[in-house]
């Protein structure tokens, strides 16, 4: 299990150094209108690119439990299935990006110095909406596989060869939030090509059934994708039930003016990089729990979701401690603004507790989404955003910024709560292998 987690683990770590770097090159060169256009513009993207984040999941889910039955055709069909629907969907985010775009900042509220960064910062970043799609679906192929080793090859290619290019463009030709947004663009459709290049070696190796290698009358079949599109809605309903929750607390942050924004901004980076880290463990449980459900195998459900827990569970607490410890340093190092690290050194204890608990919400997503009980995991996120919007108005108005943070941590909370209580029934539903 740690041989198939580690690798997951630390490509997953590896993504929000990127945001780090981001908001650590624009922080220093930058101003605090650009610092506060990056956190906005990164916003829009997680809207953009997560709302259809079921193009990875989902199709982990139904890969892992193709593996676990030993279905190597349906293997087959299913990369075949969301990477032609991921590729499709990037042109249509492209072809409208104009009301995206403009939709997006009317609904967010920041000053105008920040929304025009943060439009030009859209412009040129959503040229790299069909690879970044098309590459969910070939990650969510490989973790599915638990060809852990081979993701971490594309995920570390990815945010390397993207740091090094916001770098350049950013820092060292001066370029902002434009040259951030180039660099990002660059390294998406570069990784796609190698992506590809790995699972089409890959993917020969296991076809030894006397099967076409895709049979192409099958990707488009009406019954499977009604089964796969209800899959990625639930999925895909769920992810903006999510969004949601961030967006609303991005935008009570925005209320606050810029220097709380930036701040609660470098702050979700230091959340991220821990929420990442975690997910890690999420990602491993959604293999094993697909293969066993694939296998009908309910003592191997029950140890993948036993010992996933546990690794994940100390690794928050090293988490929170770590931050704790070091968080404050690490805001310095993102800022050089003086009211900026201010803000953000009040909120460290807060999020040392957010990344504390948040840890049960990452697992039991990993182990609904090998299941591909999807339904459940949409109404639960629903739930849990409901609760938190009548949480945060309630704490806000008296609390301002920390009443805000307070709501936050409470968010994750209830929205374990809210997957835990199903989980019984979803373990009731996986029956015994034979004998």
């Amino acid at each position: 299990m740690l041989q198939i987690a580690w690798p997951i683990i630390l490509a997953n770590a590896s993504s929000p150094l990127l945001g780090l770097t981001d908001t650590a090159v624009i922080g220093n060169r930058g101003t605090v209108a650009a610092l506060g256009a990056i956190a906005l513009g990164a916003l829009i993207f997680n809207f953009v690119y997560w709302a259809f984040g079921f193009l990875r999941m989902a199709t982990t889910g139904f890969i892992a439990q193709a593996d676990g039955a030993r279905d190597e055709p349906e293997v087959r069909l299913s990369v075949a299935r969301p990477l032609v629907i991921g590729a499709g969907i990037g042109v249509a985010l492209f072809a409208l990006q104009w009301p995206i775009q403009r939709g997006a900042l009317w609904l967010l509220d920041a000053g105008p110095e920040v929304e025009s960064i943060a439009a030009d910062y859209f412009r040129v970043r959503i040229w790299g909406a069909p690879a970044c799609l098309a590459t969910f679906a070939l990650m969510g192929t490989l973790i599915g596989l638990g060809e852990s080793r081979r993701l971490l090859i594309v995920q570390l290619f990815l945010n390397g060869l993207n740091v090094a290019l916001d770098v350049f463009f950013a820092g060292v030709l001066d370029m902002g939030a434009v040259g951030v947004a180039l660099g990002t663009v660059i390294a998406e459709w570069t990784s796609l090509f190698l992506a590809l290049w790995i699972v089409r070696r890959l993917l020969p190796k296991r076809h030894v059934d006397a099967q076409p290698f895709v049979a192409w009358a099958r990707v488009l079949d009406r019954s499977a994708l009604k089964g796969l599109l209800g899959a990625h809605a639930d999925i895909m309903a769920r992810t903006i039930f999510l969004l949601g929750g961030f967006a609303w607390f991005t935008n009570e942050s925005a209320r606050f003016g810029d220097n709380t924004l930036a701040a609660n901004h470098l702050l979700l980076q230091i959340v991220s990089f821990s929420a990442f880290f975690l997910d890690g463990f999420a990602f491993a449980t959604e293999s094993f729990v697909g293969r066993a459900k694939g296998a009908r195998d309910l003592p191997a459900f029950d140890r993948a979701v036993r010992r996933t827990t546990e690794l994940a569970v100390l690794s928050a607490f090293v988490l929170a401690a770590l931050i704790l410890l070091f968080g404050r340093a690490g805001v310095d190092l993102l800022t050089e603004h003086a009211t900026v690290r201010e803000v953000a050194h009040s909120r460290i204890g807060h999020v040392a507790v957010y990344v504390g608990v948040s840890v049960w919400a990452f697992q039991l997503d990993g182990i609904f989404i090998g299941a591909t009980r999807t339904r459940a995991m949409a109404v639960a996120a629903l739930v849990a955003l409901v609760l938190f919007l009548g949480l945060s108005s309630a704490l806000v108005p008296r609390f301002d910024n920390q009443g805000l943070w307070i709501a936050f941590i409470g968010y994750v909370v209830l929205r374990g709560i809210s997957l835990g209580v199903r989980l019984p029934s979803l373990r009731r539903s996986i029956a015994a292998a034979p004998g």
